[in-house]
């Protein structure tokens, strides 16, 4: 994940546009950039290598610590905003990181910390922008919309969910 460029992004972006809403990435794909699955309103599901390329995946290829958490279409927006997970990609470094990695546990603690910085980055772009309407006291809310954006809710989701319950 550290190896994402904000130009991949802007294609893994592109897809979403035409394909479907979210998007999931894998953590097993060969190389620096992961392969990922697009998914629609219907829950169907498109699978690209990392050249955008349509992918017939493996069984368990976007599941459990093989995959990130589900990210909105906002989200990764929010990190091309951002300069993506990393502006400049050395892809000797990752490519030898991504082959020699597979243990899984420390690529997939990366990713994790990647995947709730992506999701800080969103949170608060979010508020920012909304700051006017949002009621005080939301903030303290913080971590109840960070776990539901974590299960795949899109920033204004997860506000209006903790708005609804609390205030």
């Amino acid at each position: 994940m550290d190896s994402l460029t904000t130009d991949y992004l802007k294609d893994v972006m592109g897809k979403m546009e035409v394909y479907g809403d979210r998007v999931q990435f894998g953590l097993t794909s060969p190389g620096p950039r992961p392969y990922y699955q697009v998914t629609n309103t219907a829950e169907k599901k498109m699978a690209f290598d990392s050249n955008h390329h349509l992918l017939h995946p493996k069984e368990d290829e976007f599941v459990g610590v093989n995959s990130t958490p589900v990210f909105s279409l906002e989200q990764i927006k929010a990190a091309v905003a951002a300069g993506g997970f990393r502006s400049t990609s050395s892809r000797s470094t990752g490519g030898t990181r991504s082959s020699s990695g597979s243990s899984g546990g420390t690529r997939g603690g990366s990713a994790a910390v990647k995947a709730k910085d992506l999701i800080d980055a969103a949170k608060y772009a979010y508020f920012k922008e909304n700051r006017h309407m949002l009621p005080d006291g939301i903030g303290g809310h913080s971590a109840e919309i960070t776990e539901l954006m974590i299960k795949g809710s899109s920033a204004a989701e997860a506000f209006e969910v903790v708005i609804n319950r609390y205030f």
